[in-house]
């Protein structure tokens, strides 16, 4: 009997064994399985990081360009020969200005450089397939000056190179809307006023920028300073043509007609300041500033058309303030923002093209051909002008 028992207890003790080792092999292979599976599951893949803020006004300022000119090519193919002369004419430069901003917006600018890189196609794919049906003439009018309003703003915090591009389309914008408006007869809503942007007069320094004239160091260190060597230059560049405009108004007052000779007061008077405020950011840079002159040369071309040669100056200091919105940051791009657009209104004033993006020099011939408009049932007066 007892010999039974010890047998009976060891073949117990062995089953029991044999169950544990067969449930460590089931839950080995069970964790290799779940493992392998876990491997081969591919991982959800991550969200794209968001672009940066410079490439997301580079690319909605695109949108709206492709947009605009697409509504002003169905305005101006409805008008057709019914449309008064100076109207139809509004709409052909919009419709010309638009086409060549698309252009310029398909290259963005490289901070480094005058390099480009073309965006891809199917971002063009997506703008030109969220257009909005054509709207009346005021209504164009309204969404291009919003959008040059936008694309201003946009330029206070973009980066260098793209600040200026999108500065200067914004107002070029701003100026065709008003230009379109009155051709029109109707007149635009009145935007936002922004805070004063501009720095105070040498005559009553603000203590910031006493106290950094004060502390400049010595014209080598600035030179060596790594923002000196490209603010400083540019700045100085903006207080000379300052001066210069200054003497050529007051050279002009005297020979200009009685129509013209009160508009070039006040531009007088707003070229003095431009000049004040000028020299006092260069002096909180601790810039070289350009001292006054006792006067300037003045051509014969100019002194016998002085309202053209006050245009041709006005338009050849827009490259200067586009270098300084490029440059600048902060407080200083706003006065160079509200420079650049000042100056441009100025050059159309006198008759002279401020260019499709006041403040940068384009070779029209290098930009990118606009991609092709997408196909939308019935006629549509896109497809009849192509990129005209």
């Amino acid at each position: 009997m007892t010999t039974w028992s010890v047998v009976k207890d060891d073949t117990q003790e062995t089953g029991r064994r044999r169950r544990y080792f067969q449930y460590a092999v089931f839950g080995l292979a069970t964790l290799l399985v779940v493992s392998l599976g876990l491997v081969l599951i591919p991982r959800e893949p991550s969200p794209p990081a968001a672009p940066p803020f410079s490439e997301q006004a580079r690319a909605s300022a695109f949108a709206d360009s492709l947009s605009l000119r697409v509504v002003g090519l169905d305005l101006d193919g409805a008008a057709g020969a019914t449309a008064p002369a100076p109207l139809a004419a509004a709409l052909a430069r919009v419709v010309t200005l638009l086409t060549v901003q698309a252009q310029a917006l398909m290259l963005p600018a490289v901070a480094s450089g005058n390099r480009a890189q073309t965006v891809p196609a199917t971002e063009a794919a997506t703008a030109l397939a969220s257009i909005t049906p054509p709207s009346t003439t005021a209504d164009f009018a309204a969404a291009l000056q919003a959008s040059g309003a936008q694309r201003l703003q946009d330029a206070e915090t973009a980066d260098g190179g793209m600040a200026r591009l999108l500065a200067g389309t914004g107002t070029a914008q701003l100026l065709a809307a008003e230009e379109l408006a009155s051709a029109a007869g109707i007149a635009l809503a009145p935007l936002p006023v922004a805070g004063p942007s501009s720095l105070a007069s040498p005559a009553a320094p603000t203590p910031a920028t006493a106290s950094a004239a004060a502390s400049c160091p010595s014209e080598a260190a600035v030179a060596d300073a790594s923002t000196g060597a490209d603010l400083g230059p540019a700045i100085a560049s903006a207080v000379a043509g300052e001066l210069e405009l200054v003497y050529a108004y007051q050279a002009a007052l005297t020979r200009l007609n009685s129509g013209s000779a009160a508009p070039a007061s006040n531009f007088l008077a707003q070229h003095v300041t431009l000049r004040n405020e000028a020299e006092a950011i260069g002096r909180s840079h601790c810039a070289a500033v350009p001292l006054r002159q006792p006067g300037y040369a003045l051509s014969q071309v100019f002194l016998a058309d002085p309202a053209a040669g006050l245009g041709t100056l006005e338009a050849g200091i827009l490259p200067v303030f586009g270098d300084l919105v490029s440059l600048s940051e902060g407080r200083d791009r706003e006065w160079a923002l509200s420079a650049l657009e000042s100056a441009a209104r100025r050059t159309a004033h006198w008759g002279a093209s401020p260019g499709p993006v006041p403040g940068m020099v384009l070779d029209e011939a290098l930009l990118p051909p606009l991609p092709e408009p997408v196909s939308t049932p019935g006629p549509s007066a896109t497809s009849a002008h192509g990129n005209s």
